[in-house]
């Protein structure tokens, strides 16, 4: 096991305005579940590819542990990579397919067949190691494709959006499965998604990329209370925080009929609030019910607001009364110490 460190990496494709992956500076900790986690073409894969040293570093370095891996080839780097399409053989049994990469690496017949029984046995496989891979479910394919990395015993598991084939109570499974073998494990381990209830629930850490820029890394828990900026407000969480362009006077916003103390010399501020910090009250500001979504133990109203432009909010509501569509409801924070600020212009946190 080892820890992982980006330096300046940059990544620059011929013929385009701007880096895929700039200038990021990223520290993985031995031991650590590292996910990267941001929209479509932010750059995650690229990052965990010269990670593994699929794409080029254009500038900066990546060391593994004490040793810098920038230039040496994938298979020289001690990783073990898992891919969304599972790339199994589909002539070989699974046992077969687990231990492929030690069999090519010379490792003598019972030493492999040891690897792969331990393996098998963590993944839940044992029974399966006869089977070839069209016999077995998405679910299963993918727990082959994780016991061939173990088998390798890597110092760096590498895995970008494993679990994206899956239908979603299948991921839910998975996702868990994986969070618990890694922290049994103790490897070092880089996960790319672009789903951010997934990367909240399994990584130590998480790294928001947007546009190839690291815009925050830290603890679920830190990046949901404390986003550095706008992009990260908007992106963590699910519904997303509501983000509302108010004009500031007097060193405080108005929402409705409360005044909100705002401590800037800007004229206007974004102020975010997540939906379940919105309650409904006598005082507050005026929303028109256009959709109500009742998910069992949770239901959310969402429309716009007349006090704000008739900006679009969501709210947590109660799921066993909700409010009725076309119905007008007044919300309010239920604790101010839960508002967030940012700069309508940098996006930064204030």
């Amino acid at each position: 096991m080892a820890s992982v460190t980006f330096s300046g990496a940059t990544r620059s494709f011929p013929g385009t305005d701007r880096p895929a992956v700039d200038h990021i500076d990223l520290d993985v900790a031995d031991g650590e579940f590292l996910v990267l986690v941001g929209p479509s073409g932010c750059g995650k894969s690229t990052t965990l590819r010269m990670l593994a040293g699929l794409e080029e570093v254009t500038e900066g370095t990546i060391h593994i542990g004490d040793r810098d891996v920038t230039n040496d080839a994938p298979k020289d780097r001690d990783i073990a990579m898992v891919f969304q399409n599972y790339a199994l053989y589909p002539h070989m049994t699974v046992g077969e397919n687990m231990g492929f990469a030690l069999k090519i690496a010379g490792v003598s017949k019972s030493e492999i067949k040891q690897r792969v029984a331990e393996a098998a046995e963590l993944l839940d496989l044992t029974e399966m190691l006869d089977r070839r891979p069209k016999a077995l479910s998405g679910g299963q394919r993918q727990r082959v494709a994780m016991g061939r990395a173990i088998v390798r015993s890597p110092q760096v598991f590498l895995m970008d959006e494993p679990l994206s084939n899956l239908d979603a109570k299948l991921r839910v499974q998975t996702r868990a499965q994986i969070a618990a073998l890694q922290r049994r494990l103790g490897t070092t381990t880089v996960y790319v998604t672009h789903d951010q209830v997934e990367a909240m629930t399994m990584g130590d850490r998480v790294a928001v990329l947007k546009d190839g820029v690291l815009q925050q890394i830290a603890a679920p828990r830190e990046l949901y209370d404390r986003p550095a900026n706008l992009f990260v407000a908007g992106f963590i969480g699910s519904p997303a925080m509501n983000l509302l362009d108010v004009p500031v006077a007097d060193g405080s916003v108005q929402l409705g009929d409360l005044q909100i103390p705002a401590p800037t010399d800007l004229p206007r501020v974004v102020l975010g609030i997540r939906p379940e910090n919105l309650v409904a009250a006598d005082t507050g500001f005026e929303v028109r019910v256009d959709l109500v979504e009742e998910l069992g133990a949770d239901a959310y109203l969402y429309g716009p607001s007349a006090g704000l432009s008739d900006t679009n909010v969501v709210a947590r509501t109660d799921w066993r009364r909700p409010p009725t569509k076309g119905t007008t409801v007044r919300l309010r924070p239920d604790d101010l110490t839960d508002l967030h600020l940012f700069d309508p212009a940098t996006g930064a946190r204030l």
